[in-house]
């Protein structure tokens, strides 16, 4: 029997995750995004992600018709945005900075960096779709990443050493 929704909710909120705003829309499209915590890289060889979409997002049913995403992951000084893409609903794209990626995923400007994936397979998650995306495209910038604990936005300093073990 699975534990308490309640429990579970306050048990993760200990774990401190990236920010991210997960976009898609091909070039003829318009485009969608939402905020979201819930990403990973799956695997190397091929280079695979993971990216979790609720299903009662407003943007959902835009993925797997466009059959691309990206993944931008925030800068300490994009909580902004973090909050502008957990809405529902709107033109979120409107007086923002974005272009159309290398596969035509949109991506933000200012982030720190981002992944521009071909969706390859889809799994059922519950209250979610969880997207397998092979990477076709990437960027690294300089900056400190946005977490997010404990319902709360955080950033990242400098790097904590670490000790040979």
């Amino acid at each position: 029997m699975p534990i308490d929704q309640s429990l579970y909710k306050h048990v993760l909120r200990n774990f401190a995750a990236g920010v991210t705003v997960i976009t898609t829309g091909r070039r003829d499209q318009e485009p969608h995004g939402l905020t979201a915590t819930a990403f990973c890289s799956v695997s190397l060889a091929p280079p695979l992600v993971l990216a979790c979409i609720d299903k009662k997002a407003f943007s959902y049913s835009h993925f797997e018709p466009a059959g691309i995403f990206a993944v931008n992951f925030l800068a300490t000084d994009q909580e902004h945005l973090s909050q502008h893409f957990a809405t529902h609903g709107g033109d979120k794209f409107k007086d923002l900075e974005w272009k159309r990626g290398e596969i035509g995923a949109p991506i933000l400007a200012g982030t720190i960096g981002h992944v521009e994936c071909r969706i390859v397979r889809a799994y059922d998650g519950g209250d979610h779709t969880i997207y397998i995306g092979e990477v076709e495209s990437a960027t690294a910038c300089d900056g400190d990443p946005l977490l997010h604990f404990r319902g709360a936005y955080y950033g990242v300093r400098s790097p904590v050493a670490v000790r040979p073990t």
